[in-house]
Formats: structure tokens, C-alpha cells, sequence
């Protein structure tokens, strides 16, 4: 059973290490060790990115982006400048590419980001998480390929593969949707504004006045309606 503050990003006991300090529920570490194994006889390095992250880590995350300390991108990765939005249209920028804290699946120990090492470091490029490194040409382009074609034969969804008018398109996010479908149906509204409020996250006034349309478009990521 996934507790409510685990849900949010501010417990962390049921998790376990794997691969140079990332963090994932035990039977999701499993299935992707089983997966990366794998991909590797397809000649495919599988690596970890960014696995578990807390509530605190998201929260600033969030505040550099809307302090302006962390540059804004579209949903098609290009600058924006957040001086020249209002609250709401910030917020809805931020959450193309970054969940509010204690609404990222990366809080539930199901989710991780994860791309091809050798690849990478053969292109002497350093790993930004774009689309372009996982469209063709792109040095995880057979990454995403195979993932495509195997990651739900180890209970692997992309719940980003596509932009609905939400959250940014994620080739490299992977959801054990055992469990993070179950855990996304426990995530609740008026719980999430609870804690935003008395954690005093940058923006509350305009996040609680538009809550609903947050929850829907980018917690549940139905896009716009």
C-alpha cells in the first residue's frame, strides 16, 4: 500500500536503490533491470536519468522556473520569457515540462527517465532530455525505437509519447502502470491545493484559482478540452 505522503513526494521508506543512487519501489527496479538486460542483448544501453524525486526537489524545481532562475520552454522546446506572461499563462507554460510538487509521477517510485548512455557518449553530446535526441538522427532514436516495441512486455507505458495540449511529449519517461495507475487514482484535488498552500509554493493564488483546469490538462494530462 502507497501512503498518502509517498503519493506526494514526501516519504521515501518503501523505496530501493538501483544504479548509481536512483530510487524506484522494489518491483519496479525489478522489471527494469529486467528490461535493461534486455535491451542490451539488442545492443540497446538503457540507462537511468532521473528516477524518484522528492516533494522538496519538485518544489525547486517549480520556484527557479518561476523566479525566472530556470529558462521556460514551449511545448515545442523554445524560450520563453516568463516576464512577459501573467501568472496563469506562467503556470501553464511550467506545466508543459515540470509537474507541480506533489503531483509528479517521478514522486512515486514507478517513474523514470531513461536514455541511451553509449549512444549518447559516442554523439560527445551532453544529455538535455529533448525530443530531438529520441526523433530520428537523434542518438536515442533506436532507444525509442525499442522501447516502442518492448517496454509493455516488462509493464512499461510512456504516458507522454504524445502532446494532448498538457504535458510536453516525454520519449524517455517510462510508468510501471501496475502501480502508478492505481497511485493516480488515489491522487486527489483538494488534498494536492492543501498541501501547495501550506507548503507556500510560488504562484498559489493563481494555482488554487485555476486548480481545476491544472488538474484535469496536467495532472491527469487530458490535455485541453
Amino acid at each position: 500500500m502507497i501512503s498518502k505522503a509517498q503519493i506526494l513526494g514526501k516519504e521515501q521508506s518503501q523505496l530501493v536503490e538501483i544504479d548509481n543512487g536512483f530510487l524506484l519501489l522494489p518491483d519496479v527496479a525489478k522489471a527494469f533491470m529486467a528490461l535493461q538486460l534486455a535491451a542490451k542483448k539488442d545492443k540497446v544501453d538503457v540507462q537511468i536519468a532521473s528516477s524518484y524525486r522528492s516533494f522538496d526537489r519538485q518544489k525547486t524545481i517549480w520556484e527557479n522556473k518561476w523566479s525566472g532562475k530556470t529558462q521556460l520552454l514551449d511545448e515545442h522546446e523554445n524560450p520563453v520569457d516568463g516576464s512577459q506572461l501573467t501568472d496563469w499563462e506562467k503556470i501553464q507554460v511550467i506545466l508543459t515540462w515540470s509537474a507541480l510538487p506533489g503531483a509528479s509521477r517521478h514522486h512515486w517510485g514507478t517513474d523514470l527517465d531513461v536514455y541511451d548512455k553509449t549512444s549518447i557518449d559516442a554523439s560527445g553530446r551532453r544529455l538535455e532530455l529533448v525530443c530531438s535526441e529520441y526523433d530520428k538522427n537523434g542518438p536515442c532514436f533506436k532507444l525509442n525505437l525499442w522501447l516502442e516495441k518492448y517496454a509493455e512486455d516488462f509493464g512499461f507505458t510512456r504516458p507522454y509519447s504524445e502532446y494532448k495540449g498538457g504535458i510536453a511529449r516525454e520519449p524517455w519517461h517510462l510508468s510501471y502502470s501496475a502501480i502508478s495507475d492505481v497511485i493516480l487514482q488515489q491522487l486527489d484535488e483538494v488534498t494536492l491545493l492543501q498541501t501547495l498552500k501550506t507548503s507556500e509554493v510560488l504562484g498559489f493564488s493563481s494555482i488554487e484559482t485555476n486548480m481545476s483546469q491544472i488538474y484535469s490538462r496536467f495532472v491527469l494530462n487530458k490535455g485541453k478540452s
